[in-house]
């Protein structure tokens, strides 16, 4: 595993998995743990992601699960204003992903705080969000470049397959724009069944050999998938999770976006220490 991204203009080395811990300043995330909106719970959630061995802290400002309450431009914005001064308050040099998918909000994030990834689960315009404003394809991208941060594209796509021909054709328009560093994620959870996730995950390793200059990020944490197919809640998915993450790093997963840092970590750590035996 190697790959190299640009934050804050200098090269990352991604060499081993990276852990992605979620803060969700929201108040209706499907995960109801995650939901962080004082001062003093986004503060602890921060520096508990960076303790327990998180490299990169993902703060979303709107819940994106199914029938979650579409919130406007300027609350997003208020949500994500006061979420990422408190952050970078308290974990100044830990790498910042914004979860969005509206141009105005990434550069907003950029500009006045210096996040360093932009995570777009609208597949750059096209999304199975309830409610969504759609934007004009390609604006989300073209942001992304003109602010040169590294970028994460999400597929709603339902088949490998479908996810295979949009990464090449986004990955070519993004290219074309200039933005130097891509992210891929397959979805999980997004525009797909339960079978058509784990078909997914099961084929993962596609991915990564269609795409070897890009990382690959697997969000399973505590999805649908997961529990659903377990007959349990997201409470009580965080061992499916594990077990979900351990298969995304076997078929070539080099971030996983979690809920429950310290467990990922473990998880890696184990998956190394077999990888280079």
């Amino acid at each position: 595993m190697k790959y190299e991204i640009n934050i804050r203009k200098s090269p990352w080395k991604i060499t081993q998995p990276q852990v992605m811990g979620i803060l969700n300043c929201t108040p209706d995330s499907f995960f109801s743990d995650s939901r962080k909106q004082t001062e003093k719970e986004i503060a602890e959630q921060a520096c508990r992601i960076v303790s327990e061995g998180g490299t990169i802290i993902d703060v979303g400002g709107m819940s994106t699960r199914p029938g979650g309450d579409f919130v406007d431009e300027a609350e997003e914005m208020r949500r994500l204003r006061n979420a990422l001064t408190i952050v970078r308050r308290e974990c100044p040099e830990t790498v910042v992903s914004v979860d969005t998918f509206r141009p105005s909000v990434a550069r907003m994030s950029v500009e006045e705080f210096g996040a360093d990834i932009i995570n777009d689960v609208s597949e750059g315009g096209v999304t199975t969000l309830e409610g969504v404003e759609y934007t004009e394809q390609g604006n989300i991208f073209q942001e992304v470049a003109r602010l040169g941060v590294p970028y994460i594209l999400m597929s709603v796509k339902p088949t490998l397959a479908a996810t295979l021909q949009t990464f090449r054709e986004k990955t070519e328009i993004l290219r074309a724009y200039g933005v130097k560093d891509i992210i891929l994620d397959p979805g999980y959870g997004f525009g797909k069944s339960i079978e058509q996730n784990y078909s997914i995950l099961s084929s993962q390793q596609a991915i990564v050999e269609l795409f070897p200059d890009m990382p690959l990020l697997a969000g399973v944490s505590r999805k649908r998938m997961i529990w659903q197919f377990l007959g349990t809640t997201s409470g009580e998915a965080l061992n499916g999770t594990t077990a979900v993450n351990l298969l995304a790093l076997l078929n070539g997963a080099s971030i996983l976006r979690v809920h429950d840092v310290r467990e990922a970590v473990e998880t890696v750590k184990i998956f190394m220490q077999v990888r280079n035996m």
